[in-house]
C-alpha cells in the first residue's frame, strides 16, 4: 500500500492504493495522453463512493475491456 498526493480541481488529496493499482493508473493515463492527476480528476467527477475505491474499480473496468 502506498499513499500519494494527487491534485484534483486544484486541491491536493492523499490516496492510498496498492502499487499495482498505481502502476495501472499511470499506464492508462499515459495511453490516453493524460497526466495521472487529469485521469484522477475525471474519475472523481463520476464517483459515488470514496476515491480510493473509485480508482480501483476504474482500473478493474479498464482491464476487463
Amino acid at each position: 500500500m502506498r499513499k500519494r498526493s494527487i491534485l484534483i480541481a486544484g486541491h491536493s488529496t492523499s490516496v492510498s492504493l496498492e502499487d499495482a493499482f498505481w502502476a495501472e493508473l499511470k499506464s492508462i493515463a499515459a495511453a490516453r495522453g493524460q497526466s495521472l492527476n487529469q485521469l484522477a480528476e475525471e474519475i472523481d467527477r463520476d464517483r459515488s463512493g470514496n476515491l480510493s475505491s473509485a480508482l480501483r474499480v476504474f482500473v478493474l473496468s479498464e482491464l476487463r475491456r
